[in-house]
């Protein structure tokens, strides 16, 4: 797997963006049409935790602190989970990151795609959120062994393998987590143990920050965007599998559709989502209203771009 400023997919955003446009979309599923700011200072500004956890695979602190300044978000922490981690075929293990990454406090929805961001942020324990992988398989690859034509990183060929849901397996936890060689624990879907650990049932769940600075919310939303006292749902993406496989795939009989980014497509409204996996509407931290992410059960899983203004 790579860091955060070497996984950006140019190739992923022109194909969002170029779907997108052949729909005749030019904005996203329950989201404002223009331009606008909200202030995140109230929320999370004195997040702090500092224990160890016991976990077989992990024996380490875990260390997360967030604060605010008058513009900035400020995230220090280890990169070690704060919850159980049992499961998974680790290549390397579990290890202490340096974590500081700065958000903006007063994010920006520009109403459009602002970057194909495959580490879109990082959770409230300070472990990254990584959705893709470094993985691809060769148009002529007919295994997902070794020298079956699929590498698990720093792949160049056409076809990007998917973490969650494919035939290539990356050895996830229980917490769609695994470990990258410099040994950085990262989610790649739904982060199980954090959500249960925070123990909101089926309430609206904040899990953590976008790059953005715009809030990510796990699995739960409100069935009626701006309201409330609306029962809460389980959110789904706007991505499907596409009806045919694209021309060159390799084998459906070896590589089950879902197996690559490519096998998805994007159709505004068919979900409760935009195509970076988020609306705007009101949650528990942001009864105003707020642009915000979600963690889904489904593809995208966690979101592959950002609609904030970047930097």
């Amino acid at each position: 797997m790579r860091q955060l400023t070497q996984r950006l997919f140019p190739s992923l955003v022109l194909a969002i963006v170029t779907a997108c446009a052949s729909k005749g979309v030019t904005d996203s599923t329950n989201t404002n049409a223009t331009t606008s700011a909200t202030s995140t200072a109230a929320v999370g500004c004195t997040y702090s935790y500092n224990a160890f956890n016991n976990s077989p695979k992990v024996n380490a602190n875990s260390v997360a602190t967030w604060t605010c300044s008058s513009t900035i978000r400020a995230l220090a922490g280890n990169g070690i989970p704060d919850h159980p981690v049992t499961g998974g075929n680790f290549a390397t293990p579990v290890g202490v990151q340096n974590i500081n990454v700065n958000f903006p406090r007063t994010p920006t929805n520009t109403g459009g795609i602002t970057g194909g961001q495959l580490n879109p942020g990082y959770a409230l324990n300070s472990v990254k959120f990584d959705p893709g992988t470094a993985g691809s398989c060769a148009s002529t690859a007919t295994s997902t062994l070794n020298g079956g034509g699929c590498v698990a990183i720093n792949g160049t060929d056409p076809w990007k393998l998917e973490a969650i849901g494919g035939a290539f397996a990356f050895g996830t936890d229980e917490n769609n987590a695994h470990v990258q060689p410099n040994g950085q624990y990262h989610y790649h879907g739904m982060p199980v143990g954090l959500v249960t650990k925070q123990n909101k049932g089926t309430a609206m769940t904040l899990v953590g920050f976008a790059v953005d600075g715009f809030p990510i919310y796990a699995r739960y939303g409100y069935s009626s965007a701006n309201d409330a006292t609306s029962a809460t749902k389980v959110m789904k993406g706007s991505y499907a599998f596409k009806a045919t496989p694209d021309a060159g795939r390799p084998s459906v009989a070896v590589f089950p559709m879902g197996t690559f980014t490519q096998d998805y497509v994007y159709t505004a409204g068919s979900g409760d989502l935009d195509e970076c996996n988020g609306r705007t509407g009101v949650t528990p931290e942001f009864p105003n209203g707020t642009y915000h992410y979600y963690i889904t059960d489904t593809y995208p899983y966690i979101q592959r771009c950002v609609k904030g203004k970047l930097g």
